[in-house]
């Protein structure tokens, strides 16, 4: 019989191995073109694999829980039993309006609407449209749900999951869910976490992939990491004054806004070509200074999940040209469009807390990376200058900087002299 692997997918530059997370299909299912058969994360990355061909799946290699190196054979399909089972199917995914109302002329008014698969920015599969389409789900509701598939699409998961929760689906199902959906989930690292209690009325909440990874990740960088943090007083009303005076002519010239990560970003590569030591990582007794230098920015999401695109070689880039970088990958990260590679590789992070107004914080370390910088919100305040006619106070514009780092290879000397160096390049902000 002719067959086709569907093989674990490689989901960035640098990974080497993924979790399966979900297994939709099993031994025997027929399958169809685009049909989402698992989901796999890898580290900060989640995404749902569809079926390239129609046919059977006559083999299944792995289980949920599984860590399985890129390139494996994770399902076989017979192609040959998709060539029978598409002409049955098609009806179905080719239904119009008049077949649907003599099958169910009682639920015309309601279940007569076009369920499309959408845009490529809004895709659906067809699982998600049959879905939708027995839940009498309305395009309209269907383009809001909120994706956690690959790119953002709406996975099967996301669509069973708002059934459940406004349809009227029985609450009890999450909660019997959840032992299961924790069992197939990656082993966490050997932690003891206190028992929780759950009450009547509250309400459990089973944690995306994405959000999954963000807690493994976070819980693995404090074991593995020893953790110090420091922090600086920064005057920037110079680059303040600049960026008012310049934005709107930058947004017309360059097309983009010239937001403060821009300045924020190339003060970092500036500092970290000074300071190699800080654009590192630690394998074992080894220490690696990346020859790259590629600054991570987090990003919130609408849904409160994180994530980290990537400005590769921060140091080679014009102002012009880390300004688009930072527009393009926030645009595509709040809108689900990220790929796999745009969210790899990554030697430092920036962390800007201030977006919520707040002025200190202490982030942890974006693994394999050795330290990361935490931006606080930009307050004005009285300050003593010296001038050639003595002292005067004036009104500045002030920020609060933090640099978390690894205290295995970092010590506080390199550490606040790395925290410095960015200090003085935006203390001392000129047009270039």
């Amino acid at each position: 019989m002719p067959t086709f692997d569907i093989k674990i997918p490689k989901t960035g530059e640098s990974v080497t191995e993924c979790t399966i997370t979900v297994i939709h299909a099993k031994v025997g299912d027929l399958v169809q073109e685009d049909d989402e058969l698992f989901e796999v994360t890898s580290a900060k990355t989640a995404a749902s694999v569809p079926s390239p061909v129609a046919g059977k799946v006559v083999q299944i290699n792995y289980t949920e829980g599984e860590t399985v190196p890129v390139g494996q054979v994770l399902l076989v399909i017979d192609t040959a039993a998709g060539a029978t089972a598409e002409p049955a199917a098609a009806p179905t995914a080719a239904a119009s309006p008049a077949p649907a109302v003599s099958a169910q002329p009682s639920a015309s008014p309601v279940v007569e609407q076009t369920l499309t698969k959408g845009s490529i920015e809004r895709w659906y599969s067809p699982v998600v449209l049959e879905l939708a389409k027995k839940a009498k789900v309305s395009q309209d509701e269907l383009d809001k749900i909120s994706g956690t598939g690959f790119g953002g699409r709406v996975s099967k998961a996301d669509i069973t999951r708002y059934i459940e929760q406004q349809k009227g689906a029985p609450a009890p199902q999450p909660r019997a869910a959840q032992p299961a959906a924790a069992a197939a989930a990656p082993a966490r690292p050997a932690v003891s976490a206190p028992a929780v209690s759950v009450g009547p009325e509250d309400k459990v909440i089973p944690m995306d992939p994405i959000r999954r990874i963000i807690a493994d990740r976070m819980v693995q960088s404090v074991q593995v990491a020893p953790h110090v943090t420091s922090f600086i007083k920064v005057d920037i009303t110079n680059l303040v004054k600049w960026r008012e005076a310049h934005k709107d002519e930058f947004k017309q010239r360059e097309g983009v806004a010239l937001t403060y990560m821009t300045p924020f970003i190339e003060a970092v590569a500036k500092a970290l070509k000074d300071f190699p030591r800080i654009n590192a990582a630690v394998d074992g007794y080894n220490i690696i200074e990346r020859k790259h230098i590629h600054v991570g920015m987090a990003v919130a999401l609408p849904d409160g999940n994180l994530v980290v695109p990537v400005v590769r070689d921060a140091d080679k880039l014009s102002r012009s040209g880390i300004a688009e970088q930072v527009s393009l990958l926030a645009a595509k990260s709040r809108q689900g469009k990220l790929s796999p590679d745009e969210m790899a590789g990554s030697t430092f992070t920036i962390s800007n807390y201030g977006a919520s107004h707040t002025l200190f914080g202490t982030p942890i370390i974006n693994q394999p990376e050795v330290a990361i910088l935490g931006i606080g919100a930009i307050e004005k305040e009285p300050s003593i200058l010296e001038t050639e006619a003595g002292d005067v106070i004036a009104i500045r514009h002030k920020i609060y900087l933090s640099l978390s780092f690894d205290h295995r290879i970092i010590d506080g000397m390199l550490g606040g002299a790395f925290l410095h160096a960015i200090a003085q390049h935006l203390e001392d902000w000129k047009q270039d």
